[in-house]
């Protein structure tokens, strides 16, 4: 997600950081590269121009504090200002309709229908009961599209075959909708590879029915500031509340999403980060402004982490690992719980300094690592899993030949699953004493995955981990 700006930022903030005092002309200079690194990536150039202004009075007129060295100021207000840039803060979904309606609108192939069945799933989550409508009647395929991702969500969708009356089936999904109390309609409207006022008249008059209290603009961020250019249009026409930025986790230069709310006004409400229907998040100035820079996302890690984890499970596992009775059941169960968290690189990413650490880790032999360790248990026999101790030679080389491994590997593995278990028993005995004596122990998290450590050591960690 924006690679290429932010490792052009971080070469530009190593020469900001070694700044030994700040002047007009040493600022003007280090900040001309994080003009050309936003210039690169597609932002608009009035917007590029007035932030580096910002920045630069700013820099001129703050008071050095001694505890903090001049350059990393510098870098304390590009954070700042990068920020105000994306919206400041989220932007919440105004939900007070009943029903409360939302417009999903863009041009054809930025991703609406997809994006239509990722926000239901959301809201579902949230609580909401939604229903989707398919009110695309030029695409021969986006009904029976919406349809489908209505089946995978188990999520109901109000589909016309044949009808060609946006209006119709408008009144027809409102009645639906109040007949079985759904509360939220979202409907997916026709697109087009490029404006046109025919397009943009039919979407009036379906806002002008159903009175959305949303209309988001789905956004192709791969487009960089021509998307800008379309979210001008359609606000002009409909009035948009905000924007959708599809596409995040390819070579998206960051134009759009860095333009988007000082050249429109309105700002991103949501971002889809990766192919899945799960892969679909609320849009945090603050958090993507960290990312952008380098320095992480530790809220959405947590956030992925609580969402992939069951507490109570957790609790059961923390009891079992106390008293050394972890088995590889358990540990498949962990493993299956991390890659509900998304892929390696995208867990790693979200830590400080794991953009850097990134650029030198392995992470496919990782992955292929965590799936040969998956085939393995899975090989084995439920009673196997539980008691590693019968697995004698002959039952190795069956687990072998049924995941496609050689015997060396399930022997490895075997291995590091005895010593994380004796690890185990000694942070039981540990705590027991601790208890004894007054003091407090825990092993909270994913405290069984091995090598896993907290985030403070991760960057001494890493080239370790995954070598």
């Amino acid at each position: 997600m924006f690679d290429a700006l932010s490792n052009k930022l971080q070469n530009a903030f190593r020469n900001l950081r070694g700044l030994g005092r700040i002047s007009e002309s040493n600022v003007a200079e280090s900040l001309r590269e994080v003009r050309l690194a936003l210039l690169d990536a597609d932002v608009n150039f009035q917007v590029a121009r007035d932030f580096i202004e910002r920045v630069k009075q700013q820099a001129l007129g703050a008071e050095v504090v001694q505890t903090v060295q001049p350059g990393q100021q510098i870098v304390k207000i590009i954070h700042d200002e990068l920020v105000a840039l994306l919206g400041a803060e989220n932007a919440a979904l105004e939900t007070g309709g009943k029903p409360t309606c939302i417009l999903m609108v863009g041009l054809h192939g930025s991703g609406k229908t997809t994006s239509s069945g990722k926000l239901a799933r959301l809201l579902r989550k949230q609580g909401r009961s939604p229903l989707l409508v398919a009110a695309d009647v030029y695409r021969p395929a986006a009904m029976d599209q919406l349809a489908t991702l209505g089946q995978q969500l188990e999520l109901p969708v109000f589909v016309k075959p044949g009808e060609t009356d946006v209006l119709r089936i408008g009144r027809e999904a409102l009645a639906q909708a109040a007949a079985n109390h759904h509360n939220i309609l979202i409907f997916d409207t026709a697109g087009r590879l490029q404006i046109d006022e025919p397009l943009v008249q039919e979407l009036v008059r379906l806002r002008d029915l159903v009175k959305p209290q949303e209309i988001l603009l789905v956004l192709d961020s791969a487009t960089g500031q021509e998307a800008v250019n379309v979210a001008t249009h359609f606000d002009g026409a409909l009035g948009i509340t905000g924007a959708v930025l599809t596409k995040l986790d390819g070579d998206a230069r960051g134009g759009a999403a860095l333009s988007f709310k000082a050249v429109v006004g309105k700002p991103i409400k949501f971002m889809g980060i990766g192919e899945k229907l799960e892969d679909f998040e609320p849009f945090h100035p603050e958090r993507m402004a960290q990312r952008i820079l380098g320095m992480g996302d530790v809220v959405s890690l947590v956030e992925k982490a609580a969402e992939a984890v069951d507490l109570e499970e957790a609790q059961k596992l923390e009891e079992k690992m106390r008293r050394g009775q972890f088995t590889l059941e358990d540990f498949l169960g962990q493993l299956r719980q991390m890659k509900k968290m998304g892929p390696l690189d995208g867990i790693i990413g979200l830590l400080p300094g794991g953009a850097e650490a990134l650029k030198s880790a392995d992470l496919s032999k990782s992955e292929r690592e965590f799936r040969r360790m998956e085939g393995i248990i899975c090989a084995m026999t439920l009673q196997e899993r539980r008691q590693p101790a019968i697995l004698n030679a002959k039952r190795r080389i069956r687990i072998a030949n049924g995941s496609g491994v050689k015997v060396a590997e399930v022997n490895g593995l075997l291995q590091r699953f005895n010593q994380m278990q004796q690890m185990m028993k000694k942070m039981g005995k540990f705590q027991k004493m601790l208890g004894k004596m007054g003091g407090r122990g825990g092993m909270g998290g994913m405290g069984g995955m091995p090598g896993m450590g907290g985030p403070g050591g991760f960057r001494g960690k890493l080239p370790k981990m995954f070598r």
